[in-house]
């Protein structure tokens, strides 16, 4: 069904004003999905038309693309999309910034603690002191990674527990806004056996600060990257500071492709959205600024690696995952974030005349505005 715009308007506009526990008839559905997929195919051949400027676009097995040297894609982004995924290591439930595309904006004083002494690894609680049993029965992680929330909120908890990792040869990651980096517990990180760091520098704007961090980060610890989702203030400020940032000696730039839930949505209220594979929705420029930003880099010839960390890498992500559990074929985690659909935040992009659809029919009979939809 290749709905048009105008309908599409009509339909998004009446589901936005239903109570949102009420189910969509069959029919409805099928609206519904028709319009995200004409949103989506639109919204791709204008990504597609981007990427064909980029020169020297590289593909990792066909699950993601990056720009520039092949050397210093991240190994952590490597075991993630190809290798036996990548494990989540959860200690600290606190920041010290408040970024309007956090996932858990809003959120933050009603996340629980893991526990005093305790790190939440796939679901469960360890003491520290259990690592080398679980490394003893289970089989070992390819990589790790430390999330949740800001690490170096308590970051001399963390040393131990990466030397046990490190000492075990499984390739570890970390990351960080970056303000409360120091030369002192950089060190100590390298010391301690991290692998890799990625600063989340869109988290500040590109400070000054937190460049000059990057900078210390890499004189202690073998891979430094930033990782961040791309917005405009992002691709602004960093264009703004492009050389001294590239001095860094960084090693990559994984531009993350800004994904919204629940607690976020509401800070992009009015942004033109879409939703990929029915799952991550997204503002549609962030993959377009990623893209231009990767046409840059390659121009430019930065001797990094820029990597698109877009939807369509998290759903290879997934399914990669699943695959080496042992799932079914087909089997993914990746889906919608939202517990019911919200159509509402659809409407600013139905109604943006600068957005067509590639190709449009008229509804089939019994799916037209005025008639009973059952």
């Amino acid at each position: 069904m290749k709905i048009s715009k105008k309908d599409a308007l009509f339909w998004f506009t009446f589901f936005a004003a239903l109570p949102e526990e009420e189910a969509l008839s069959i029919k409805q559905q099928e609206i519904a999905l028709a319009v995200l997929a004409q949103i989506e195919e639109a919204v791709t051949a204008q990504n597609d038309a981007l990427a064909e400027q980029i020169k020297d676009l590289k593909t990792l097995k066909g699950r993601t693309y990056f720009t520039g040297n092949e050397s210093k894609f991240s190994d952590g982004c490597r075991a993630c999309l190809t290798g036996k995924g990548l494990n989540a290591i959860r200690k600290t439930n606190k920041c010290n910034l408040k970024c309007k595309f956090c996932y858990d904006y809003g959120n933050m004083e009603d996340i629980p603690p893991i526990g005093e002494n305790m790190w939440e690894i796939g679901g469960t609680r360890f003491n520290e002191g259990d690592i080398p049993l679980l490394l003893t029965i289970q089989e070992k992680p390819e990589a790790v990674c430390y999330v949740y929330l800001e690490p170096f909120m308590e970051i001399e908890k963390y040393y131990g527990i990466i030397k046990t990792f490190s000492a075990a040869g499984v390739h570890q990651h970390l990351y960080t806004n970056g303000v409360l980096a120091n030369e002192d517990n950089l060190r100590l990180l390298g010391e301690a056996g991290l692998d890799e760091i990625r600063f989340n520098l869109g988290a500040t704007d590109c400070s000054d600060r937190v460049i000059e961090n990057i900078a210390i980060a890499k004189k202690h610890i073998p891979k430094v990257g930033i990782e961040t989702p791309m917005t405009p203030n992002f691709y602004k400020s960093f264009m703004e500071k492009k050389e001294r940032i590239l001095t860094t000696g960084l090693d990559f730039i994984n531009c993350a492709e800004l994904h919204l839930n629940e607690n976020n949505i509401a800070n992009f209220y009015g942004e033109a959205l879409y939703s990929c594979r029915l799952g991550y929705i997204s503002p549609v420029y962030s993959k377009s600024l990623t893209l231009k930003f990767m046409k840059v880099a390659s121009e430019e010839h930065w001797d990094i690696c820029v990597h698109d960390c877009c939807n369509l890498t998290k759903f290879a992500r997934e399914l990669n995952l699943k695959s080496k559990e042992g799932g079914f074929f087909g089997e993914s985690d990746y889906g919608c974030e939202f517990e019911f659909f919200p159509y509402e935040y659809f409407l600013p992009i139905l109604r943006d005349d600068n957005f067509k659809f590639l190709e449009e029919e008229p509804l089939p009979d019994g799916y037209r505005p005025g008639q009973i939809v059952i």
